[in-house]
């Protein structure tokens, strides 16, 4: 039976980094409202996401950085009870309040669940809609609006507490992953597939050298078509040569050709022509497994209507 599921948790939109960021609690508000009207909502099954073990998010991160983390939470909530500042800040886009602890443990959580479920045999696939994202989160820091990295700590858990033997990450965020990258080059475990705007934050990428590693930077003002040569020509023969069990999309939508914080020209017909491709490896090599997780995407409406899009494909609907 086809089931897709739907992960979040109320924590994620209480996490908050201030007005006018454009990493907000209403990107959630607009994808939940955008299913809810479309009835792509009826179809998936609805899942409250649990805070993930910090064992589980020490297969990714340094056990300093996850203290780190939690330490800052408590100074912060200390802070303010003596009249001090909302927010703590860790880079110059990047800050917490006292909720962000909770919700990146939920959205790690979210992934996680997701892939036990999805193994387990439960579900077919799954989108966790969750936030603060992960894919900038380095192994031993924060950064760019990620504090742990969700899809690396999920495939690292297929492989460490599941057995899998080989999982891919596709990454189509409009910024390069370099958190990701960080946490798995060189393991011949994961593939990791993406492609980003050449020149934009974090300005990396375009150098990876492991041979686990397939990104592909692309120039401003790229469209759906540059971006679906580059997916037949680089991402599909190697997801067959490798024959990922399972596989984990780090799933930004900020490469919208409405969406401010890049300058690529996708188009809602682009994700789900780019996700019913993946979809046709996992069904060959994965059972269908899938497990995505938000990443960016700013422009409300036009995120909301790209996660239509994205899981529409995933739940058949």
């Amino acid at each position: 039976m086809h089931k897709t599921g739907f992960f979040t948790h109320p924590s994620c939109r209480q996490h908050d980094m201030g007005d006018g960021h454009p990493e907000c609690p209403q990107r959630l508000d607009a994808i939940s409202d955008r299913l809810l009207v479309t009835g792509v909502l009826d179809a998936l099954e609805q899942c409250c996401a649990p805070p993930a073990p910090l064992a589980d998010l020490e297969l990714a991160h340094e056990r300093m950085h996850i203290a780190a983390l939690r330490g800052l939470t408590e100074s912060l909530r200390e802070e303010i009870a003596a009249g001090g500042p909302a927010h703590a800040q860790i880079d110059p886009d990047t800050s917490i309040n006292t909720h962000t602890w909770d919700a990146a443990l939920c959205s790690a959580g979210a992934a996680l669940a997701a892939t036990d479920a999805v193994i387990a045999g439960e579900l077919e696939n799954a989108f966790c809609a969750v936030r603060p994202p992960g894919h900038h989160a380095c192994r031993d820091k924060a950064m760019g609006f990620c504090f742990f990295n969700n899809v690396a700590i999920a495939a690292r858990y297929a492989l460490e507490r599941h057995g899998l033997e080989r999982v891919a990450i596709i990454d189509f965020d409009v910024h390069h992953g370099n958190g990701t990258e960080d946490i798995v080059s060189g393991d011949a475990r994961i593939l990791m597939l993406s492609f980003f705007q050449k020149g934009l934050y974090p300005f990396s990428g375009d150098r990876s050298t492991a041979s686990n590693l397939v990104n592909v930077p692309l120039p401003a003002y790229s469209k759906g078509d540059a971006v679906r040569e580059l997916v037949q020509t680089f991402w599909i023969p190697r997801l067959h040569t490798f024959a990922p069990q399972m596989v984990f999309i780090s799933a930004g939508f900020d490469a919208h050709r409405e969406d401010d914080l890049g300058q690529m020209g996708l188009v809602e017909s682009d994700y789900a022509w780019m996700t019913h491709q993946i979809k046709t490896v996992a069904q060959q090599h994965a059972q269908g497994r899938i497990v995505s997780c938000l990443e960016g995407g700013y422009h409300l409406d036009a995120l909301a209507r790209s996660v239509e899009a994205h899981v529409r494909v995933l739940a058949n609907v």
